[in-house]
């Protein structure tokens, strides 16, 4: 039986800053525009925090189900383990699902009813990520899927729950969040590159192979910091981001020199951490910018 410790490191809270950072980000835009409002600010990132955990319970158990994570480097999996059944592991994320959704209808009720609809994809894509008959994760999609639901979705929705507004400077400062969580998920398939190939999970990183996957993952860096810049232009206050730009040289140096297994894991970590920093700088800034 799972302990409360393995259930810990099975919610990967690694990869909670890709939830928590859209959230400051989006509320940094409300606030920006006037619309600040704690209650749905916070609504929103108990649905986003809640969804990520979901997804990281419901992953474990379709990829140890499905015996995909019988050869890995990184983070223990309950299932592929065998710490926790299936069905214990399956229960876990159903129970996240359901937070996440009683929390989603509180905001639906405070805001929008059509955001009902929204969270209903929200769930499907977090599912069938690599659930399902046909998971996109297993495709060279996940990617995509996390630039428009940890990015566009999470920054866009929270800034309209707040302003009742989805302004073009919410899609703006979407990007750079979006595509430093898109990092998160290259670093972390750069990691189990060798296994996934082995049990035929065509991921991003798959398809690339290590040295394109090794520049796509610094590209995605470059590309959110210039973003960043030019939101500055408009925005002066926004540059303050800028100060989180040494947080990302160690895992930017690690992917490029060839660092690889146990290695990757601190290159997963410290990208979350910049994830996290941009996150509460590019808030802040666009806070003060209002």
């Amino acid at each position: 039986m799972a302990t409360p410790a393995q259930w810990l490191a099975g919610a990967r809270p690694r990869t909670l800053p890709a939830a928590l950072a859209p959230v400051l980000v989006g509320t940094g835009a409300a606030a920006a525009l006037d619309g600040f409002r704690p209650l749905t600010a916070l609504l929103a990132l108990v649905v986003a925090l809640a969804l990520q955990v979901a997804v990281n319970y419901a992953n474990d158990y379709s990829d140890g189900t499905r015996g995909t994570d019988a050869d890995r480097v990184g983070p223990m999996r309950l299932v592929g383990s065998g710490a926790a059944t299936p069905r214990a592991v399956l229960v876990a994320a159903v129970l996240s699902f359901a937070v996440a959704a009683v929390a989603g209808l509180a905001l639906a009720a405070l805001t929008s009813w059509w955001l009902v609809a929204v969270g209903a994809v929200c769930i499907l894509a977090a599912w069938t990520y690599t659930g399902g008959p046909i998971p996109y994760g297993y495709r060279a999609l996940g990617e995509v899927f996390v630039f428009v639901f940890f990015g566009l979705v999470a920054v866009v929705g929270t800034t309209y729950v707040q302003t009742g507004t989805r302004p073009g400077l919410a899609y703006a400062v979407a990007v750079p969040i979006g595509l430093l969580t898109v990092a998160i998920l290259v670093v972390n398939n750069l990691r189990d590159i060798h296994g996934d190939a082995a049990v035929g999970k065509r991921t991003l990183a798959v398809l690339l192979g290590e040295r394109g996957t090794r520049l796509a993952f610094a590209g995605l860096f470059v590309a959110a910091l210039a973003v960043v810049v030019a939101v500055g232009v408009v925005r002066p206050w926004v540059l303050i981001t800028l100060l989180a730009v040494p947080l990302g040289v160690p895992p930017v140096r690690t992917v490029l020199t060839g660092g690889r297994g146990p290695a990757l894991i601190g290159a997963l970590a410290g990208t979350g951490r910049l994830t996290l920093v941009t996150g509460v700088l590019l808030g802040a800034g666009l806070a003060l910018s209002g």
